[in-house]
């Protein structure tokens, strides 16, 4: 899930919210990489399975970027 940095939410209920599912898709990512499964994702209206090593690389992309 993308929100825009600059969004502000001045709701502390959706606010919340929104850093739980991000912290839920994180954990997510971080389970998959793990166990070696992938994840669906819906991206552009459309189920998109990621490998358990594309997550890898996204990942490490991230961390030397």
């Amino acid at each position: 899930m993308k929100t825009p940095k600059n969004t502000s939410v001045e709701d502390p209920d959706v606010a919340a919210a929104l850093a739980a599912m991000q912290r839920a898709a994180d954990s997510a990512r971080k389970t998959a990489i793990q166990t070696d499964t992938g994840i669906v994702i819906q991206k552009d209206g459309k189920l998109t399975r990621i490998s358990a090593e594309e997550l890898r690389r996204t990942q490490t992309a991230k961390t030397s970027a």
